[in-house]
């Protein structure tokens, strides 16, 4: 006969054998069992200060390990403060499990009593729980099966009634499920095997659909002749292409929106093709053919119209098409993939590399010299994160990362103040590479309680803040509207940042010109001989960029 066991604990123990990477959380008593369980099931934990940065670090470890990522909450007030992260973590297709206590059913007058499922789906994500002590291993089958193959954020509740009760342990017969990939029907593949063919300038872009078809896409790329570039969250994938133009949509680079806009053939790899993407489809000239290839049907055409819609798994879809072109013609076709573009991409596909006015004031740095200058200083094993904000298209352009585990974006939702909270789940998932984080000040004060945190993990994390104490979009983009005085609802008094973080445990620096970035040398020194054991936090005095170049671009959808 089975051992009898607490539900709380069956749950535990089933999310560890499916293979859960790391748990993230605030714990309560409502949660309280079963996060114990994971733990001594060999499953990390890290307490976050806040339920709001426990969710995005889980998204964000998810994104950068492969694994699935867990976020941990009380019942009621502990979800609702995760609910931004969970919305994130959901917008963005994350396959994440948001493992959370709720009240008992009849506990109708429970000050926790709140409708989670209904709150799970009005943010995306998909509602699941454990319905009795007999179904508790098959609901949480179910949920990481969701999660896994349908790539979505699941909130499974756990009924404090119901995690009390009593089950058999059938945890050892638990087997994880491994994602089906979908193969693209042959007619689909000979149409977009002939568009390409047909093309002269065609450019492929990948999203995070295509993350996991890196050397299938280039490999078709290269004979069907075609430039290759990503949306901002598979930012790194194509490092090393000689022809790879970077980031597509409102941070490119001008030599990039040009090659972009000159295609006859755009094929969007796992790629929604969004505003963000396409600068309001701006990119996409008017006599272009449009491709989109997604395992999900919806997706197709979601954004815009196209004229061919594919079905499949990317890295599957880029073989097939490779072999029929190969049918039919053996040698690569040059195309676009010119000596020529290949030199002008080298020297002008990245902002950092085009020459810009120096805006620095004898008090303050301007934000693309600092970034190009720490661009040059920092190790380049590194992972970046990058908050929401008008400075945001810095990191994103003048930091290099060394591939698409190298730049974690949780924009999908456009929320600031998870910057700090994604850069900690990231370098949890990458502990090997320098984490990163680009923030402004407005967004870096919103979630500085995880500065504790990160002094806690002894995370050698470097933070640069864009401070200019304001929430710089919004000053910017009712500037030509309003007067100062008016716009006194987003401008702030000059805070000491650097202070504040030397109170956390962290290294503080304040930075207003190009020497003061010595003071971060020795920071850096101890890092690269393995004994930094504290965060390094860059109060940037930066001067105005009287509205960064990509912010024009962001508020036309506005």
């Amino acid at each position: 006969m089975s051992e009898q066991v607490r539900v709380s604990t069956l749950v535990g123990r089933t999310l560890a054998k499916l293979g859960v990477g790391h748990v993230f959380g605030v714990v309560g008593s409502g949660n309280f069992d079963v996060t114990s369980t994971l733990m001594e099931s060999g499953v990390p934990f890290t307490a976050a200060r806040h339920e709001g940065g426990a969710a995005t670090m889980a998204d964000a470890y998810t994104r950068m390990s492969g694994k699935v990522g867990v976020v941990t909450t009380h019942q009621g007030c502990g979800l609702t403060n995760a609910i931004t992260g969970v919305g994130e973590a959901a917008k963005s297709r994350t396959p994440m499990i948001v493992l959370t206590a709720d009240t008992q059913a009849a506990a109708i007058r429970s000050n926790f009593k709140i409708d989670q499922d209904a709150l799970a789906r009005s943010v995306g994500a998909v509602a699941e729980r454990i319905h009795s002590p007999a179904t508790a291993v098959a609901d949480t089958v179910r949920a990481f099966r969701t999660a896994v193959n349908e790539r979505r954020t699941v909130v499974l509740s756990l009924p404090l009634d119901v995690q009390s009760g009593a089950a058999a342990d059938e945890v050892g017969a638990v087997v994880a499920p491994q994602p089906l990939k979908v193969r693209p029907d042959a007619a689909a593949v000979e149409q977009l095997g002939a568009l390409i063919a047909a093309a002269e300038r065609p450019v492929f872009v990948a999203g995070r659909g295509g993350r996991a078809a890196r050397e299938e896409i280039l490999e078709l790329a290269r004979h069907a002749g075609a430039l290759v570039a990503t949306s901002a969250v598979a930012n790194g994938l194509f490092n090393g292409d000689s022809h790879n133009l970077g980031i597509s949509g409102g941070f490119s680079s001008p030599l990039t929106a040009e090659l972009i806009s000159g295609a006859d053939l755009i094929v969007g790899w796992g790629c929604a093709l969004n505003m963000w993407t396409m600068r309001h489809g701006r990119l996409i000239s008017a006599g272009a053919k449009v491709v989109q290839i997604d395992v999900e049907d919806a997706a197709l055409g979601a954004n815009r119209p196209i004229s061919l819609g594919v079905l499949g798994d990317a890295a599957l879809t880029a073989s097939d098409v490779l072999s029929a072109l190969q049918d039919v013609q053996t040698e690569p076709a040059g195309k676009y993939r010119t000596e020529a573009n290949a030199l002008a991409i080298k020297q002008g596909s990245r902002w950092r590399d085009v020459e810009t006015p120096d805006l620095s004031t004898a008090t303050s740095i301007d934000p693309r010299v600092l970034t190009r200058e720490l661009d040059t200083m920092l190790p380049t094993e590194r992972i970046v994160a990058v908050d929401s904000g008008n400075f945001m298209g810095y990191p994103s352009q003048y930091l290099a990362v060394p591939d698409e585990f190298g730049f974690c974006f949780t924009q999908a939702f456009q929320a600031i103040g998870l910057g700090l909270y994604t850069a900690i789940g990231a370098a949890v998932a990458q502990p090997n590479r320098l984490p990163v984080l680009g923030a402004g000040d407005g967004g870096f004060l919103m979630g500085i309680s995880e500065l504790e945190t990160a002094a806690r993990l002894k995370l050698p994390l470097v933070c640069i803040v864009y401070n200019d104490a304001a929430y710089g979009a919004e000053v910017h983009h009712f500037a030509s509207q309003h007067s100062p005085e008016e716009l006194s609802s987003v401008v702030f008094p000059d805070t000491d940042i650097a202070a504040i973080a030397r109170g956390f445990g962290a290294h503080g620096v304040t930075v207003r010109t190009v020497a003061d970035l010595d003071a971060v040398r020795p920071w850096i020194a101890a890092y690269e001989a393995g004994t930094q054991d504290r965060p390094l936090v860059i109060d940037a005095k930066i001067a105005s960029d009287g509205g960064s170049w990509w912010l024009a671009e962001a508020f036309q959808g506005h």
